[in-house]
This record gives structure tokens, sequence and C-alpha cells, in this order.
């Protein structure tokens, strides 16, 4: 005991030392010296604790830890998904939250209807490419009595978008949609009206409207649901195409509610709304009649046979399985790129938010159930032949495929430029497959991997490769996924890692030339090394034909081969940091620079002052009296 409080007493004899000397140095006159330290001292602070403090007290993790109980809980499942670029956080009421990343629109589509979802959205359907040709029927039913922080999520490998609506009183309310994908004609809003409160709300909807749709006609129906009847409203009406002499026929069904909602109090409400769309191919006006009939009972059809089969909680819960399991099942194929702060370079979040809008415009037709089985084995078999897709350059450096998702306009457009490239570069086989295909093709695209005669390829220079790669669960026939990962190891040198998950088959790689014996692959990762040849050849092959491998070198028509050298450190000091001064901030250096100058100031004022004195000294010597 006696020790330690003698270490302690002695301590406290240092701080108190301390103290007195900085008590001093306060004390004491404000010199030149010692105003020149002070500032270094400011300027170390603001350099190197500024931007800490800036980003701790403007920064999302403390925007996320300042909302109320009511958000938490409702982005609480999202956490993961928003780290790893699998769902996207939009906030409607707070400029700052929306300023942190991209700003991509929410939006659900299954390639035969889609929906922005915004307050006042209408719907879309098939026009060229894409869903570009609105309805101009507004199906949302939205809450909008109260001043509420709204924020929305889209969870990209469930294909659902969620909205949360948070009031200071304690009220909130979740929604959710989606446009099926094994019933394309479905689009469902699930509400759930939470109020904690001591006391009755009665809310106000806003309700499905029809704006500028001028030959639409309204009619309420009566369907049964369960032992009860429902009232639906059928809207049907011509749609006219741009450009075009020809019109479409079309027809939404969807259930009918008031424009209030009453929810008692320590209660809730879950509020299940169905909406059915159909449409005709391009017609002439002149058949529009008949059309217009038969596209109105195939709507008020597939919404009986909806509500037949959401006759239970259990039922409802398996629709909704149904349409994760093939969204989940879509995202099977999938690319992983390590992040870059360089400017003007491709990420994660744009990256998978492209390939969820451009998914979204594109029919699932393998998984949808009105799809003949004979004509579902032909989508399969097309699936396991890629023949010639991808024939271009890396997509990751075209850009006029990445940009913004910010508006409704902007999604269609930057879905039609993708589905036209890999069409107009040999994947329109694969596409004919649907979702599943365009996946497919987006991911070959990346890295411009090819399937061509028997074999796959990776043709990418190898300067290109600065960036961590992983291109993952590839089909290569009908039974096989390769996963193919490139790293750049600590030396700036990027080596490529090869693996199949699945196969049926014994499969081979080789490298850039093909001058080595093929490597038999397998479940564990095989090394080869990024060769650069002249001419520029493919740097990785991989075929499940052995002999056409050993065959390869002898059509790889090369003059060298050598390994690929290193890359800059100042490249890799872009992805990595931002710029090219390494892992140290710019500031760190001007700081330096900073020091140096000072340095060197003293030291020419010290120069100069034993120079004046000495020279007055030298005349005082010489010129006694």
């Amino acid at each position: 005991m006696e020790r330690v409080g003698g270490n302690f007493s002695d301590m406290s004899r240092r701080a108190g030392e301390f103290l007195r000397r900085v008590n001093r140095i306060a004390d004491g006159p404000m010199t030149r010296k010692r105003f020149v330290i002070i500032c270094l001292i400011v300027i170390f602070f603001i350099l190197y604790m500024g931007p800490g403090l800036m980003s701790w007290l403007l920064g999302t993790e403390r925007i996320v830890g300042s909302k109320n109980d009511c958000q938490r809980s409702f982005l609480m499942p999202f956490v993961n998904a928003l780290n790893d670029y699998d769902a996207h956080l939009r906030q409607e009421t707070s400029a700052t939250i929306s300023s942190l990343g991209h700003n991509f629109m929410p939006y659900v589509g299954n390639g035969f209807l889609g929906l922005a979802l915004e307050h006042d959205s209408h719907l879309n359907i098939k026009y060229g490419r894409a869903l570009a040709l609105p309805i101009y029927y507004h199906p949302l039913y939205v809450i909008n009595d109260y001043e509420m922080k709204e924020f929305t999520v889209a969870d990209y490998k469930k294909g659902i978008v969620h909205r949360f609506q948070c009031s200071n009183t304690g009220l909130h309310i979740s929604y959710q949609y989606y446009a099926h994908r094994t019933i394309p004609s479905l689009f469902v809003q699930e509400i759930l009206i939470s109020n904690p409160t001591n006391t009755d709300k009665v809310l106000r909807l806003s309700v499905p409207r029809v704006s500028d749709w001028p030959t639409s006609v309204k009619q309420t129906i009566k369907l049964h649901q369960g032992v009860d009847t429902k009232d639906y409203e059928v809207i049907t009406g011509m749609i006219a195409i741009p450009q075009s002499e020809n019109v479409v026929a079309a027809t939404v069904v969807s259930r009918k509610l008031g424009d209030t909602i009453k929810v008692n109090a320590k209660d809730a409400i879950e509020v299940l709304i169905f909406t059915t769309v159909h449409y005709s191919k391009p017609i002439k006006k002149l058949d529009y009649a008949i059309q217009k009939d038969i596209v109105e009972k195939k709507a008020i059809d597939e919404m009986e046979k909806v509500i037949a089969l959401t006759s239970d909680i259990s039922a409802v819960r398996k629709l909704k399985d149904n349409h994760i399991r093939v969204w989940q099942g879509l995202w099977d194929t999938g690319f992983y790129i390590s992040d870059s702060k360089a400017e003007g370079v491709v990420n994660g979040d744009a990256i998978n938010a492209t390939i969820y809008a451009i998914l979204s415009q594109v029919r699932s037709l393998e998984y949808e159930e009105h799809i003949k089985p004979s004509v579902r084995s032909d989508i399969l078999r097309t699936l396991t032949y890629a023949e010639g897709c991808y024939g271009g350059h890396s997509t990751l450096d075209a850009f006029n495929l990445w940009k913004p998702l910010n508006s409704l306009a902007n999604l269609n457009a930057v879905a039609s430029i993708w589905l036209l490239t890999l069409e107009k570069h040999g994947c329109y086989k694969l596409m004919n497959a649907g979702a599943s295909g365009v996946n497919q093709a987006m991911i070959l695209s990346f890295g411009s991997l090819r399937f061509s005669n028997q074999h796959l390829e990776y043709n990418i220079h190898p300067s290109k490769l600065h960036r961590d790669f992983l291109f993952r669960r590839l089909n290569y026939g009908n039974m096989t996924h390769v996963n193919i990962s490139v790293i750049v190891q600590e030396d700036n040198k990027a080596a490529i890692f090869v693996a199949l998950d699945r196969s049926d088959k014994t499969y081979y790689a080789c490298d850039a030339g093909c001058l080595d014996s093929p490597v038999q692959l397998g479940p564990y990762r095989k090394y080869f090394p990024v060769k650069l040849t002249e001419p520029l050849t493919a740097i990785l092959y991989v075929t499940a034909d052995k002999q056409h491998m050993e065959e390869l070198r002898h059509t790889i028509h090369v003059k060298e081969v050598i390994e690929a050298p290193a890359h800059e450190h100042h490249v890799i000091a872009m992805h990595k940091h931002g710029h090219s001064l390494g892992g140290l901030n710019p500031l760190f250096w001007i700081s330096i620079i900073v020091l140096i100058v000072v340095f060197h100031l003293f030291l020419c004022r010290i120069i100069m002052n034993e120079f004046c004195d000495s020279g007055v000294n030298y005349r005082r010597l010489y010129n006694k009296p």
C-alpha cells in the first residue's frame, strides 16, 4: 500500500509541476516566437482533429444515432445489407442524409410492370427494352396526416422497397412494396400502422387516382374475399405509343379503400393491397374495342386467383417468399470490387444499384407460373450456353452505362443502353432467358469475360487489374459454377485465383499464352500469375476439354510472354486513399512543408542577427577613439 501511495504522490507532484510550467508560459509576454508556436499548434489541431470532429458532428454515425427508437428499430435489420451495398437508404426529409452517397431512385419492377416509389408515382409498362410506357394510374396508398420523418430502404436481394414513417407522438407506419416475380401482373402493397399512444387515431389516406389518362373508364366490382365481399376498382383505357399510330389496351384492378383509417390506442392494423395489371401488345385503334374486353377479363381473373391464393396469413407469407426466392436466386451469380477513393471510378454501391435496376426491367421467365414446361426447359437450356458473350471491352470503363439513377427517366435510359450494349456484344441468347441471363451477361461484361469456342477466357489488360475483383458463381454449362478472383498483392502485383463451386466434370485452366501445362481446378483456389503477352491475349483460359487447352498454345501466337509488372505506387494509392501520396493525408505533407519553411525562416533570422551583431562589434573594436 505504501508503494502505491508513493507512486500516486509522485504522479501528483509531476502533474502539478507540469501545470505550473504551462501557467508560466501562458503568463509570460506574447513574443513573436511564442505566437508562431501557438499558431502551429492551432494549425495542427485544425488539420488533424478538425476532419474527425466534423465527421463526428455531421457524419452518418451521429445522424443514425440521433434517430428516435422507431427509426432505429426499423433500420436495424438492414445494417448489414447497407454496409455490403445490398440495400440503399434514402431519406426523404433531410438534405444532410440524402447527400451521403448516391441518391438512387427506389424502384420495383419485374419486367412486366414497374413503379418508382415516390408519393405520387404512376405505373409503367414495357415499351422497347425498358418499362418506359407510363400508365397514368397512381396506385399508392400513403398516410399523410402527420409531419413524419420518412425514409426508404431498397432491399436489392429481396426485390422489396421498404418505406418508414415516424411521428414525434410515437405513431409509426411501415410500407412494403414489390412487383411480384412469379405473378408478373401483380403489384403488392403491405402497410402496418402501429399506435402505441393512449388515444385513438384517425388517419387520412391519399388514395389511388388517375391523372393524364383521358380514355380511361372506371367501374366498381365486388369480389369474394373469404366470407366477405370487397369492392375493387377496375380502370380500363387506351395508351398511345410515342411516335406510332398504334396503341395499347390496358386494365388496372385494385382494392378500393376509403380515404381514412382508424387505429385504436395501443393497437396496430395491417392492410394488404393487391393491384393487377394487364395490357395488350401494340394494336391498331380499330382493334381496341376487342382487346379492351380481353385485357379487362385477364386482369379481373388474375385478381380473383390472387385473392384465392392468399386466403390466410401463411398463404400471404408464401406469396412473398416465392417472390424473395426468385430475387435471391438472381443474385447467386455476382460481382465484388474493392472500394476505391479515386475520382470518377465505379464502386460497389453504384454497381449493385445498377444491376438491380436492370434486372427489375426484365422478366424472370423460368419462374413465372403461366410459363409452359417446354418453354421453361428451353430457357434453362439457353442459360447453359453463352457462346459469344461478352465480346467487348469491360463495361466498368463505359461512362454512359453508369449515369446517375436519381430519376425514373435516368433509370429507364440507363436500362435501355445496358440491354442494347449486351445484345450487340453477343449476349442476345442469354438475354432471351430473361433476368437470369441478363445478370450472367452483366457479370461477364464487367471483366470482359467471354465464352468462346469451348472455353471461357478473361480478356482484360493487366494494367486494369489495380483493384480486387471477384466473379462469383459464373455458369459454365448446367452443373458448374466458376469463381475467379483477382487480388492485388503487397508488392502491387495482381494475382488470379480460380475455384469451382461445383462441377459435373473435370475442368482445367491456364494463364496467358497457355505455355504452361493445364492446371486442374477444384473447390480450392488455384493460383495463376498475371502475364503480359505481345501481342496482347487473354490472361486466363478455362475449359473442360484438356486436349483443347493443350492445343491452344499452338493457336495463341505470341512473340513474348512476361509476368505483368507491378502497378506503380501512386496508382494503388489513388484507389486506396484518394490521392497519390500513400497512406498519409495530404494535410500531413502540407504541415511538414510549413514547418520546414518556418524552420528556415528562424534559421535565416538567427544567421542575420549573428552577422549584424558581429559587424557592430567589429566596428566598435576598430573604431575606438
